[in-house]
């Protein structure tokens, strides 16, 4: 298990990723974009840091629960992997979405 993830699609995953590069001064961890069908928007965060919180309508967990393990699709950092693009690449290792600034802004975003 690398890492937790919470997928916003549509319009409101684009504003969510906005809000968070402003809030963070440009560095909110890593950030993936898909180009096609939902246009999600998935915020990679530290490890069992989405199992136990309520996060509203419209953001999807993915994590290792006792119920399986969820796939998130993740580009490479060099190359083309289109329709996956990074919005904010990993800059060092470790480093992730801040989980409760992430819910915050989700929460303003979505509802």
């Amino acid at each position: 298990m690398q890492f937790d993830a919470v997928r916003v699609d549509g319009d409101e995953g684009r504003e969510l990723a906005v809000m968070m590069e402003s809030c963070t001064g440009g560095d909110p961890g890593p950030v993936i974009q898909r180009a096609t069908a939902a246009r999600s928007t998935y915020f990679l965060l530290p490890v069992d840091s989405t199992l136990r919180r309520v996060w509203p309508v419209g953001a999807a967990r993915y994590n290792a629960s006792p119920w399986g393990l969820s796939y998130v699709p993740v580009p490479a950092l060099e190359g083309h992997t289109w329709p996956l693009t990074w919005f904010c690449e990993p800059l060092e290792p470790g480093r992730f979405v801040h989980p409760l600034l992430l819910r915050h802004a989700a929460m303003a975003v979505l509802g």
